[in-house]
């Protein structure tokens, strides 16, 4: 599979001429470095941004959220078009990481 990761900072467009030959792409929603931080909430409008090509092409990439991911954020995460969320600080860091794990699950599938 081939999948690239774009910074923050970075806009989805630059991908838009290898879209069709990704089979994912991840989005940073924090600066790369360390765990723990915040949610960067520009990155709704990359995703929708980059759901929308996707679609108009009918690629088949899967888009990933890498940074920030939680329960308070992951529905409309979701709704913005992602398709792979990737949590650490909310999990591990919670009271019960399986509790969490398994609450995500539910949301996610439903």
């Amino acid at each position: 599979m081939a999948g690239v990761a774009l910074n923050p900072h970075t806009p989805v467009n630059l991908l838009y001429d290898v879209l069709e030959d990704l089979d994912l792409v991840c989005l940073m929603s924090v600066n790369p470095g360390y765990g723990g931080q915040k949610f960067i909430y520009q990155t709704l409008s990359k995703i929708r941004a980059l759901k929308t090509e996707i679609n108009r092409i009918n690629a088949k990439t899967l888009i990933e959220i890498d940074g920030g991911v939680g329960l308070q954020n992951m529905e409309k995460i979701i709704e913005a078009g992602a398709d792979v969320l990737v949590a650490g600080s909310s999990v591990f860091k919670s009271e019960d990481p399986l509790a969490t794990i398994a609450r995500m699950k539910t949301y996610y599938q439903s």
